[in-house]
């Protein structure tokens, strides 16, 4: 059996952090170190997803938490303004990030990359955590191979505070790193009310719907002459991103430096 891995969870107390905690606990292969959270400090992590009491209390302090409990891996899931932050805190500890945040720039990708080397721990910022929606992306890059004139159309919740989300720019990115920039649409075209085109990237552009009720779906739609194709993923749950989150707490142990995208770890 292998080495039971310590983690940590930040913002333990948000909709996917009692997730993670949930999945932290209820799997032989990995032990609850620590569980940071603004608020309810103090209450058993156990009791809050409703398990059994497992001893890890609530804390606010995420340098106090690393520093006494030494977990190895830090899962975070809380928001894109607190992010950067938190992985290079977690990094200066030696805790190897596993970041489900977005909104990270190229430039603190590089920074966090380089710190990550320097101290020799892996580290992962990954936009999508579900197999269905990388198989999606890895779809879309191949699909513009051969079909350049593509949109992406992605819908979240109306509580989402990034725009576009992490999987379109990834999507984008891998879209892109397959077709010639091709600025689509009329030449001529106006927009009468402004963003009604949605957001350009290399050529194409990017819509985001945000609407309560609605969880994460993405359709990237490409179009030629007479046909078009579509895929998508609906995610209609957060349990369904634990697979994928387990994979990338362990795939960190056995590397150095910082990954973007969980892509990288799908044959």
């Amino acid at each position: 059996m292998s080495e039971v891995i310590r983690v940590a969870v930040i913002g333990a107390a948000g909709r996917m952090g009692r997730e993670v905690v949930k999945l932290v606990l209820q799997d032989p292969e990995l032990e609850l170190a620590a569980a940071v959270n603004r608020s309810g400090v103090g209450t058993d992590a156990g009791t809050l997803v409703g398990l059994p009491e497992c001893g890890v209390l609530l804390t606010d302090d995420i340098e106090m938490a690393f520093a006494e409990t030494k977990p190895q891996v830090m899962v975070d899931f809380t928001v894109p303004q607190y992010a950067f932050a938190h992985t290079e805190i977690a990094i200066r500890h030696g805790v190897r990030p596993v970041m489900g945040v977005t909104g990270f720039t190229p430039e603190q990708i590089e920074q966090l990359d380089k710190q990550c080397q320097d101290k020799g721990i892996g580290g992962l910022i990954a936009p999508n955590f579900s197999i269905g929606a990388i198989l999606m992306m890895r779809f879309a890059a191949q699909a513009a191979k051969h079909m350049p004139n593509v949109e992406i159309i992605e819908y979240h919740g109306d509580q989402k505070l990034d725009a576009p989300s992490g999987t379109a720019i990834k999507t984008a990115e891998l879209i892109a790193a397959n077709r010639e920039e091709l600025r689509q649409g009329n030449p001529n075209e106006e927009e009468t009310i402004e963003g009604s085109r949605g957001g350009y990237y290399n050529g194409f552009r990017i819509h985001s719907v945000r609407l309560p009720g609605v969880f994460a779906q993405q359709e990237v739609v490409f179009g030629d002459f007479g046909q078009s194709l579509k895929i998508r993923h609906d995610s209609y749950e957060r349990a369904g991103y634990m697979p994928g989150v387990k994979i990338g707490v362990q795939k960190v142990m056995e590397y150095t430096g910082l990954i973007y995208g969980f892509d990288h770890f799908i044959d």
